[in-house]
C-alpha cells in the first residue's frame, strides 16, 4: 500500500524524523490558510506540491516554489483538478485532488537515502548516495559506484556502525554526521514499527544551517501486515488506485492491471509470472497479473473471472491452474459459474493439473460453456494467442 507525501512526512515526524513544516490542502482556501500558518511561524518561502502516488511531479509541473500568498493561491487553482502526467503515471496521468503546502528550505546539498526489504537475504537494506534529487535508477545505470548499501539484520537491529558507514559515504562529519545518525536510527524505527516495505527519501538535504532533513518522502507498506496496522490502513487513498485492483483486494486477490489483451488467472505468483512470460514468447501480451492464491473458494474464483472480464482490453482469457491446496474442481466450478453469469464472449483456454484434475476437466467438458482445453503451458499459450489473433 502506498500513501501520499504529506502522510508519509506526518508519520515520520511521529518517530522524530526531521521534516519541513507543512499542511495538506484539499482546496484553494485551505492552501491559503496553510501558507498563513507557515508565515506566522517565520517562513517566507512556500512550496506548493501536488499529491499523487507517482514520482516525477516536479518535472511535470507539480511542484512550485513561491514567495507570496497570491502565488500560492494561483498555483493551487492551477494544480487542483489538473491531470498530471509523469514517467510513472503513464500517458493517462493522474488527477490532482490534494496539495501539500510546505515551508521552503535553503538547500546546501542533496542526498539520496532509502530503506527496503531485501527478499533474498530477508534483511533490511539501507542505500545512500550523494546524487540526491536524481532518479536512483539513472544513478544505478550510469554511476553505480555512487550508491552505498548497508545490510541490517532485524534480529540484531541497527547499530552505530551502520549509520556511520552511510554518513561517511555522504561525506558527512562532526555535528552533521551526528544529526544524520540520529535520523537513520529514527527512520529504521519507523520502518520496522509500521511494517514498511520501502521508505525512500529523495532528496535528503543538508540546509545552509547544517540541519539534515527529509525534503521528500515516499513509503510503501507490506499489504500482508496491514491487519495489524489499523492506523496505517486509514491512510489509503482509493482515488489513487486502479478500480479493478480495489475490487480484487475486496476478495483478497492479487491483481495488477496491465496493458495487454490476454487476461490471466493463475494460482501462485511464480506460475503467474511464467504464464505472462510465455504469452509474450508466443507473440501476445498479458492484460493482468492475477493470483487467486492457494486456498481460493468457488466464490473467489468467480469474482476473479468477473474482474478479468471487466477490463475492456481483454480479448481472451488463459486460466492456468496447478492444483495443490487449490483443487481443480473448485476452479472449474468457478469458471463455469462466472462464464455463464457474464455471458462469456471471448476465447477461453484452460489448463488444469494437480489435485482433482480429472474431476475438474469433467466439469468443464460437461458445462456447455465453450472452453478450449490445453495439455500444458506451452499448448495453452499457443492456443490462446491463436484464438485471440
Amino acid at each position: 500500500m502506498n500513501i501520499h507525501e504529506y502522510q508519509a512526512k506526518s508519520l515520520l515526524a511521529q518517530y522524530k524524523v526531521p521534516v519541513p513544516e507543512g499542511y495538506p490542502a484539499f482546496n484553494t482556501e485551505e492552501a491559503l490558510k496553510a501558507a498563513h500558518k507557515l508565515h506566522d511561524n517565520g517562513n517566507e518561502i512556500f512550496v506548493v506540491k501536488a499529491q499523487i502516488h507517482a514520482g516525477g511531479r516536479g518535472k511535470a509541473g507539480g511542484v512550485k516554489v513561491v514567495k507570496s500568498y497570491a502565488d500560492v493561491e494561483n498555483n493551487a487553482k492551477e494544480m487542483l483538478g489538473k491531470i498530471l502526467v509523469t514517467h510513472q503515471t503513464g500517458p493517462e496521468g493522474k488527477e490532482v485532488k490534494r496539495l501539500y503546502i510546505e515551508a521552503g528550505s535553503s538547500i546546501n546539498k542533496e542526498f539520496y537515502l532509502s530503506a527496503v526489504v531485501d527478499r533474498k537475504t530477508k534483511k533490511i537494506v539501507f542505500m545512500a548516495s550523494t546524487e540526491g534529487g536524481v532518479e536512483i535508477e539513472e544513478v544505478a545505470a550510469q554511476t553505480p559506484e555512487k550508491i552505498i548499501s548497508v545490510v541490517i539484520d532485524p534480529a540484531s537491529g541497527i547499530q552505530g556502525c551502520h549509520a556511520r558507514k552511510l554518513g561517511f559515504a555522504l561525506n558527512l562529519s562532526g555535528d552533521k554526521l551526528k544529526k544524520f545518525t540520529k535520523l537513520v536510527f529514527a527512520l529504521y524505527e519507523a520502518f520496522v514499527k509500521t511494517d514498511a516495505s520501502q521508505i525512500e527519501i529523495n532528496p535528503l538535504v543538508e540546509t545552509d544551517k547544517g540541519d539534515i532533513i527529509c525534503l521528500d518522502a515516499k513509503i510503501n507498506f507490506d499489504d500482508n501486515a496491514l491487519y495489524r496496522q489499523e492506523k496505517i490502513k486509514t491512510l489509503r487513498d482509493l482515488d489513487e488506485e486502479e478500480p479493478l485492483e480495489i475490487e480484487a483486494s475486496n476478495y483478497d486477490l492479487n491483481y495488477v492491471k496491465m496493458d495487454g489483451k490476454i487476461g490471466c488467472m493463475v494460482n501462485g505468483a511464480g506460475l503467474a509470472m511464467a504464464t505472462m512470460d510465455i504469452i509474450k514468447l508466443y507473440g501476445s501480451s498479458p492484460a493482468n497479473f492475477l493470483d487467486v492464491g492457494g486456498g481460493a473458494t468457488r466464490e473467489k474464483v468467480t469474482a476473479a473471472f468477473k474482474i478479468i472480464l471487466s477490463d475492456e482490453n481483454v480479448k481472451g482469457i488463459l486460466v492456468n491452474i496447478f492444483g495443490g491446496i487449490m483443487r481443480c474442481d473448485i476452479i472449474a466450478n468457478g469458471i463455469v459459474e462466472a462464464a455463464k453469469e457474464v455471458n462469456l464472449s471471448v476465447p477461453l483456454v484452460v489448463r488444469l493439473e494437480g489435485t482433482n484434475v480429472n474431476l475438474g476437466k469433467k466439469i468443464l467438458a460437461e458445462s456447455g460453456v465453450k472452453i478450449i482445453p490445453a495439455n500444458d503451458l506451452g499448448d495453452a499459450a499457443s492456443k490462446i494467442v491463436e484464438a485471440v489473433n
